[in-house]
């Protein structure tokens, strides 16, 4: 089971006529989805609510104050994959936080 995850100009599905256009597209594996399953907590984390069999959507506020979770959360990885995965979401919530209407679609399995 793994998340992929993607960087949007905007809403996905929005209601534009040409539609959000991807900026990237991301497949860390099976290693974001152990991390997140390890040492996230859905109480109390964001990144906690990403669900490894559905679709969950992050606006720039999500991703802004999640990028604080997963700098954590890249501190308590075990392996050099989940930091690796880790790392790539750091990078993608740094990105959508910055990118002003953008949203992050993970996509699970």
């Amino acid at each position: 089971m793994s998340i992929d995850i993607a960087l949007y100009d905007g809403h996905p599905n929005g209601g534009r006529r040409t539609g959000p256009r991807m900026l990237h597209l991301s497949s860390p594996g099976e290693a974001l989805t152990i991390a997140l399953a390890r040492h996230t907590d859905p109480a109390r984390h964001r990144l906690g609510r990403i669900d490894p069999y559905g679709d969950t959507l992050f606006d720039e506020q999500d991703a802004g104050a999640a990028f604080e979770e997963a700098t954590a959360l890249l501190a308590r990885c075990t392996t050099e994959a989940e930091r690796a995965a880790v790392r790539e979401l750091r990078n993608l919530l740094a990105e959508c936080a910055a990118t002003p209407g953008s949203r992050l679609e993970f996509l699970g399995d």
